[in-house]
């Protein structure tokens, strides 16, 4: 008898959700950080030390919520929360997409090994893999098939273990934010599953 198939985005179609219905709101970044402490993310991704504060996800989006009219968004929700998942750090950038940029992301991934996706309902949404200060590769994850970076093959193996061909050039996703999750959990082994969102986080500001 043939086994059931595992659907890798089972667990990560609720971050495709439409408008309203995704806890993490509309705009959002998540990036993982391999072998960085809570305490040394969240100082690269603000101005000097930061000790940070402990509060629950819920606590942190009220925050970003209160924040954002001030700039009309356009800074971002300029907080960051950290948690620890095994072997990786992982930190939530609500109404925020620093993670993903190039440049932010090489200063990062400094001597780690860092992946990082970013849901944009009013722009793009991106995927980001950079190792020790290096962009290896990145692409808009409606279309995985266009991917640019120091390396863009370097995760064509992993691509195909979630069922996406790498070479498909032509593809546009259905679900792209559970796709790129879905590669991001087969790179570091941490599903971004909702219940993540109930630990508590240790939060700073963000000053990239």
């Amino acid at each position: 008898m043939r086994g059931t198939v595992r659907d890798p985005l089972e667990q990560l179609r609720w971050l495709d959700v439409g408008e309203g219905h995704c806890p993490l709101g509309e705009i959002f970044s998540v990036s993982f950080f391999r072998g960085l402490g809570t305490e040394e993310v969240l100082r690269r991704f603000g101005t000097g030390a930061q000790e940070g504060v402990r509060m629950s996800f819920g606590a942190l989006r009220d925050r970003v919520e209160n924040l954002l009219p001030q700039s009309d968004g356009g800074a971002g929700g300029q907080y960051v929360g950290v948690l620890e998942a095994g072997e990786w750090s992982v930190a939530v950038e609500l109404s925020g997409w620093e993670a993903t940029l190039p440049d932010v992301a090489e200063r990062l991934s400094h001597a780690c090994e860092m992946v990082a996706v970013t849901r944009h309902d009013y722009a793009e949404h991106d995927f980001v893999y950079a190792v020790d200060g290096s962009f290896v590769t990145g692409f808009n994850a409606h279309t995985p098939g266009y991917r640019f970076g120091s390396d863009p093959e370097a995760l064509n193996s992993r691509i195909r273990a979630i069922g996406v061909d790498p070479e498909q050039d032509e593809m546009c996703l259905d679900d792209p934010i559970a796709t790129s999750f879905a590669l991001a959990a087969e790179i570091t082994g941490v599903v971004f599953a909702p219940d993540t969102l109930e630990r508590p986080l240790l939060v700073g500001s963000v000053s990239t």
